[in-house]
């Protein structure tokens, strides 16, 4: 899997020597820049746009991203609070299982309640029931599984066959929509407008017959839209068009487009030896910092990368043999003590950090480009580490 990302931005002027190592650094100028588009798609569209909690949940930033945003998608207890607590807007909840100690705090907390399958809805309807007549105001939404795959990666495809994610398409009937405000489809990855075009050709016909009891459809997220070259105008028409042939709400939970571009890690090399090939062990390691190198897999982009000169395949302190990030040719040669960034960490490898094999977890700084302000917003130490597991 390659990244479509990796533009270093202003962060190919940061001393990678104002933050201890290893550090995520997020950029807010590049974060406010890709919630403007964000915000214009929402406007020209009138679209409500939400910010996928998954992929980005840094709080500190949560009241920019409600001074853009229409509020948050969350998926579970714990990010609807943190969506409620830390941002403005509205909360989507969806889970592929609730438990139902946790319904009524969790439908406290939304304004839309997704359920994965129509038998978790029937089979928690006294509950809901219960909580509406004790006040709570929340929609119940139904994900669906279009059935309609564009994922290139089999297990990141949520429409991939035995999927346990949303209802099959195939298998709805009347009777699964009663009491169902609106449906909820998430079928795409860092993807661009053409598979989400399709996507809606292939489904669309299947859900006309319950678009008059509709109020909202909710594409979820997958969309790259703060990519440079994303068709962002076919987005905004695609988005009008489908609120004006339905009638009905429309929404969508951009998450990776948030944080797009707008984070390093920071890292240092610890060690350098012979073994077939140059081998550097590094501070930062893809099982404890950057899981989708191992999970996805994919390759970061590094902070000003050499096209030529020989390959250093680098990989963190732990004892997983696995553990390695990739072969890179680092700025003027690998050296003991050097330095280096990958790019687009912002999304997903922040909120995947563990501390397996006690490998301590990165700090985490705020830096404004345009101001060049840079703040420190924690500092993890052996107690984190330690409390987790006693």
């Amino acid at each position: 899997m390659e990244t479509r990302a990796g533009d270093p931005g202003a962060f190919a002027h940061f001393d990678l020597d104002r933050v201890p190592s290893p550090a995520f650094v997020v950029d807010a100028a590049k974060i406010r820049a890709n919630l403007t588009v964000l915000r214009r798609i929402g406007d020209a569209s009138g679209a409500r746009v939400l910010a996928a909690l998954k992929a980005f949940s840094m709080w500190p930033l949560g009241a920019t991203v409600a001074h853009y945003l229409d509020g948050v998608c969350a998926s579970g207890l714990y990010e609807a609070k943190l969506g409620r607590e830390e941002y403005g807007g509205e909360v989507a909840t969806y889970c592929a299982g609730y438990k139902e100690a946790d319904l009524p705090e969790i439908a406290a907390l939304s304004d839309h309640l997704i359920f994965n399958s129509p038998g978790q809805i029937a089979r928690f309807r006294p509950l809901l029931d219960e909580l509406r007549a004790k006040g709570a105001t929340f929609d119940v939404g139904l994900r669906i599984n279009p059935q309609h795959s564009e994922g290139d990666v089999p297990k990141y495809d949520p429409a991939a066959p035995c999927s346990r994610l949303g209802f099959p398409i195939s298998q709805l009937l009347p009777e699964h929509m009663d009491g169902v405000d609106g449906v909820h489809m998430h079928t795409l990855c860092e993807q661009d407008f053409p598979p989400l075009a399709r996507t809606w050709a292939a489904v669309e016909p299947m859900l006309r017959p319950f678009f008059r009891q509709l109020k909202w459809i909710n594409f979820g997220g997958g969309h790259h839209v703060t990519r440079a070259d994303y068709q962002t105008d076919d987005l905004i028409a695609f988005l009008k068009q489908v609120r004006a042939s339905t009638d009905c709400d429309v929404m969508i939970e951009p998450g990776e487009a948030v944080a797009l571009d707008a984070g390093i890690l920071v890292g240092e090399i610890l060690d350098l030896f012979d073994n077939g090939m140059a081998i550097g062990i590094t501070d930062i390691s893809a099982t404890c910092h950057m899981p989708d190198v191992i999970e996805a897999p994919y390759r970061p982009a590094m902070l000003g990368e050499e096209d030529t000169g020989k390959p250093v395949r680098l990989g963190g302190p732990s004892c997983l043999a696995g553990d390695v990030i990739g072969d890179y040719r680092l700025p003027g040669g690998a050296r003991i003590g050097q330095r280096f960034a990958f790019l687009d960490q912002a999304h997903y490898s922040m909120v995947k950090t563990n501390s397996f094999n006690g490998v301590p977890l990165p700090s985490i700084w705020l830096w404004d480009s345009e101001s060049d302000e840079l703040t420190e917003i924690r500092r993890f130490s052996y107690e984190d580490f330690k409390t987790r597991l006693g």
